[in-house]
Formats: C-alpha cells, structure tokens, sequence
C-alpha cells in the first residue's frame, strides 16, 4: 500500500523522469530504493520550484548549488528524504560526479508518508526498465539494502538476486557480481541506533570504492 503524492506537478515531473539525478543508463554509481517519498505539504513550501528544478535536471542541479539534493538547502528542514541525502552527503561525492549517480526506486510513482509497498503496488515495465539497468547498464556498482531487495525477490523480475548477500567479511555485502557490475548490501542510509556503527563503516567502504578516500 502506498500514499499518492497529491501536488500534481511533483507527481507530472516524477512521471516524465521516474528517478532523481543522472540518467540511470549513463550511471557509475547506482543507488536503489523504495520509493521517492516527499513530505504530504511540500508544495506549499517555498523550496517547491528548487524541488521542481531537481526533478527535472538533477545533474544540472547539483551542479548549480553544489548540493545533491533540495533537502540539503535551507528551507528543507527536517521532512520526508532530508536524513537520507543528509548521509549520502557524507560519503563524500562532489558536483564533477554529477552525471555518474542516479537515484532509482522501485516504486514508479512519487508517494508522501510511510509506504508499505507490495508486489501488486509495482510497475511491471517499470521493473523490466530496472533489472535492464543494473545487469545492462554502465554502472560499475549497484547498491541494494535488504528491504529493498525483498520486494525485488518477490517481484520475481531480479532473477539474478539470491535470497542472502554474500559477506566476505566488510561491512558491505556482495547480492551479485559479474564483469560488468557488483551489487552490493547495505543498510538504508537513514536507519540509526543500534545500526549506525556499521552504516558508518559502509559509508566509509563506499567512499574507497569510489575514489573518495
């Protein structure tokens, strides 16, 4: 089950791009999630034409106002997706890698709240469009949390992911590697408590395969 954003323009301009930032097919880096979820009132907010700008051009975006995502201006505060790009800020990615990393959820359509996505809430072609992606695409390296790999499981449109990641003892897991592309486990970049070590270490992991270290 899943909560349609109700602003119209924020759900046209997700419908024309179904993902944020860098095309996925030009992508080196690739980040995988749920769902692109915007707090119920952010059309009301006065961060609504940057928000716009984002969806249209990400790269372009980033590019302009050195951020990566609207969350990360002033104004934002604390709403739905600021403590996600709040950490992925922290792995360090610059402007210049713009047009190497997309954002891509399963979900086609923009949402508000918490989603509890099932398999019957997903586009089909949708899905196709991403399994082509990671196992076709240009990027070097996928990343997958767990709960996000569930509901690719149950989809049954990911064939090449198994049931547990691979760990050789990192802090990232290993879902699938061939000569094109590793994906790798990891935890959502918003979780805390208990679970905040190892996210760090993830990040910090994530950093050296990038070249950031």
């Amino acid at each position: 089950m899943y909560f349609l954003h109700p602003s119209e323009p924020l759900r046209t301009a997700f419908t024309v791009r179904p993902y944020q930032g860098a095309a996925p097919e030009n992508a080196t880096f690739l980040f995988v999630g749920l769902d692109a979820n915007c707090a119920a009132d952010v059309a009301d907010s006065p961060i609504i034409p940057e928000l716009l700008a984002y969806l249209s051009d990400g790269v372009a975006f980033w590019q302009r106002t050195g951020v990566h995502h609207p969350s990360l201006l002033p104004g934002y505060g604390n709403a739905d997706g600021a403590k996600y790009h709040r950490t992925f800020a922290n792995i360090g990615f610059r402007p210049e890698h713009a047009p190497r990393i997309p954002f891509v959820e399963l979900m086609h359509l923009t949402t508000y709240g918490r989603s509890r996505l099932e398999t019957g809430d997903l586009k089909l072609a949708h899905l196709q469009w991403l399994n082509e992606v990671i196992t076709a695409g240009t990027a070097a390296r996928a990343f997958v949390p767990d709960g996000v790999a569930r509901l690719m499981r149950a989809s049954r449109m990911f064939p090449w992911l198994p049931k547990e990641a691979r760990n050789d003892g990192r802090a990232l897991s290993v879902w699938h590697r061939s000569t094109r592309t590793t994906v790798y486990c990891h935890y959502h970049l918003s979780v805390y408590g208990h679970q905040e070590t190892k996210k760090q270490k993830q990040i910090t992991e994530i950093r050296h395969l990038a070249g950031l270290a």
